[in-house]
């Protein structure tokens, strides 16, 4: 028997005497959401929790102040669509909250669908309704950390019971595969299980599963073929990443009605081009109109060929919420390997090879450091193009760079597909899971440095990186010294920073940002106010690239702030005497910290239990745009 969980009982007159009495609050600002790994089939046991997975946009809705904003999976406010949604929740009963959830269009029978979404906010928005799944901070207070099944508990304590356009998620606990029957049998789309006393996690960690009822995914629309009937098209050609690299993937002649392919045509004509993106059977693309590869569409399909091509595919819709540079092709993972217990997947072989010799520590040690910090890692590097610092034989011997790679990693490091200057694409690296970061430590991984931007939209940056790189002879306390004068500056233009020790010799100041500058716009706004810094106080700054021009002072680099530089991540170990880790920390702590070296392998659980603390909520949240100078 399918046993519906009910949460604790709301308190109406509670939570709106809690609300008056809460400071004013403005919305929290967007973080990173979780995401969930396709599986073969529904896990099994009582520790999984399992909800309808819905037909719709997945959206984070911020509330706080009397007003809110909803934002995409990537970062895009797009409170203006979904001006309903957000005028119901400024309502709520809070002082602030951030709410995860799916937009959807419902039907009577409580089916949703992506199409009638997509119709609903052409010229029907008030027919979109919110479903809310997730709770990740509640009157000012960060709620990631606790289990899956208390963050429910009290998000349902604050959704209003009724006909409203923000509803409540249920979800049963056990009988998962019995609900994928009957959901399928309905015609929804399939079962989403989340682990009941898992964290909430800003990437794909494999605590959310999903599992389908039929076969669908986005594609890169690449191209049509023409109609022998009309001066309209008679198919999409489409493509998708695999191995950082764009590729065939059949076409999609079905779903459309006469007036879809008129906005269709509209809205491809800007795109055409002479040149093909993807190599295609020329018998299949006879007469191809090629496009531009900006489109993304939700595409249905029985199965994949043999030869990587869709069986049976139908038109949904565009998908203006997911960048083609992110659209790679979901392949269904053994649920058994999945949702196994916390032990991972990855063998680390040679556990006992000294990495670090002056202090002997070892291969092992290094894998057991990235295994600990993973959950907090994650949000930060994770769907992020990365460069790795690879060390296979330790770091006191040669190491190097690796941005590309062909699939020697295997699966679990994934692959982006990014414009090179000269026009052709490249894979860039990137990991989602413990298990890719592991991957990279059994292939000689030392360091993971990342792009200021995530693979959702690489164009796009999502956080400023001052990197203050004292001249040799200088003192920590010279370095702190102008990270307190930087973030001052940075504060009085409108900026909110916090400080991260590299692990080397220096400091970065990092605001976040909300994702919605262009890089030279980013590269441009860094460069001058390094160079405004260091024309403010010459004795103290410098924005002079040669080396010769930096004696006795503080370089404010910069160049951390433009499209394929990269920064070290958090919680990354350095390939550096003693193994020393970066971390972010308070301005508070700045004050005493005693070096940029301060943590090292074999802190993991005091960089976990500092992680969760209130006084360190918020690192990687943005609500910033950059400010005018």
């Amino acid at each position: 028997m399918v046993k519906v969980v009910t949460t604790e009982s709301r308190s109406g007159a509670g939570r709106a005497r809690k609300a008056a009495s809460a400071r004013a609050l403005k919305p929290p600002p967007f973080q990173p959401v979780q995401l969930a790994t396709l599986v073969d089939t529904v896990p099994t046991g009582d520790r999984w929790l399992h909800e309808m997975k819905y037909d719709g946009y997945r959206l984070l809705v911020a509330v706080g102040g009397g007003s809110a904003r909803a934002y995409t999976r990537s970062g895009l406010d797009w409170s203006e669509k979904f001006g309903d949604i957000t005028d119901e929740a400024a309502t709520l009963a809070v002082g602030s909250a951030l709410i995860d959830g799916e937009a959807v269009v419902m039907d009577k029978n409580g089916r949703s669908s992506f199409q009638a979404l997509q119709g609903a906010l052409k010229g029907a928005p008030a027919s979109i309704d919110f479903v809310a799944f997730d709770l990740l901070e509640l009157d000012g207070e960060d709620l990631t950390g606790l289990p899956l099944k208390e963050r429910k508990a009290k998000l349902r304590t604050i959704v209003p019971e009724g006909k409203h356009r923000i509803r409540f998620s249920d979800h049963i606990e056990g009988n998962g595969e019995k609900l994928l029957h009957s959901f399928c049998g309905a015609g929804l789309e399939g079962v989403i299980s989340k682990k009941a006393d898992g964290r909430y996690i800003g990437s794909r960690s494999g605590g959310w599963l999903k599992t389908k009822c039929i076969k669908r995914q986005e594609f890169v629309v690449v191209g049509w073929t023409p109609s022998d009937k009309s001066r309209a098209f008679r198919s999409l050609i489409l493509g998708v990443h695999e191995d950082g690299v764009l590729r065939y993937a059949g076409k999609v002649g079905t779903g459309f009605s006469m007036a879809k392919i008129l906005r269709l045509m509209e809205t491809m004509n800007p795109l055409e081009q002479e040149v093909a993106t993807v190599k295609a059977p020329r018998s299949e693309v006879r007469g191809a109109h090629w496009l531009k590869p900006k489109l993304v569409a939700e595409i249905a399909y029985t199965e994949m060929t043999n030869e990587g091509t869709l069986r049976h595919p139908s038109y949904l819709g565009l998908r203006a919420d997911k960048k083609p540079e992110a659209v790679v092709l979901e392949k269904e993972e053994p649920v058994a390997e999945i949702a196994a217990p916390a032990e991972s997947r990855v063998k680390i072989s040679n556990r006992d090879r000294i990495i670090f010799p002056e202090s002997n520590i070892t291969k092992g040690q290094l894998a057991d450091h990235y295994a600990a910090v993973a959950a907090i890692m994650l949000p930060w590097v994770g769907s992020r193009p990365i460069s790795l610092v690879r060390c296979p034989q330790g770091r006191a011997k040669k190491c190097f760079f690796q941005k590309h790679d062909a699939g020697s990693f295997g699966d679990t490091v994934k692959h982006v597909a990014i414009l090179e200057k000269d026009g052709h694409e490249e894979p860039y690296l990137f990991v989602d899971t413990a298990d890719g970061l592991l991957t990279c430590v059994q292939m000689g991984t030392i360091e993971f440095h990342g792009w200021g931007a995530r693979i959702e939209d690489v164009e796009k940056a999502d956080r400023l990186v001052f990197d203050l790189d004292p001249d040799e002879g200088l003192d920590f306390e010279n370095v702190r010294t102008a990270a307190f004068h930087f973030r001052d500056i940075l504060t009085t233009i409108g900026l909110e920073t916090f400080p991260m020790l590299t692990g080397g010799k220096g400091v970065h100041v990092i605001a976040p940002l909300v994702p919605k500058a262009e890089w030279p716009e980013v590269k441009d706004f860094a460069h001058r106010l390094a160079q405004a810094v260091a024309q403010s106080d010459p004795d103290n700054f410098t924005a002079a690239l040669p080396k010769a021009q930096r004696k006795g002072r503080i370089f404010v680099d910069y160049l951390r702030n433009q499209r394929g530089a990269t920064a070290v991540m958090p919680y990354a170990v350095r390939a550096r005497p003693e193994a020393p880790v970066a971390a972010p920390i308070s301005w508070k702590e700045m004050e005493t910290i005693d070096a940029p070296s301060h943590f090292h392998i074999g802190d993991a659980a005091e960089l976990v239990k500092r992680a969760a603390s209130k006084a360190l909520a918020g690192w990687g949240r943005a609500d910033q745009t950059l400010p005018d100078l």
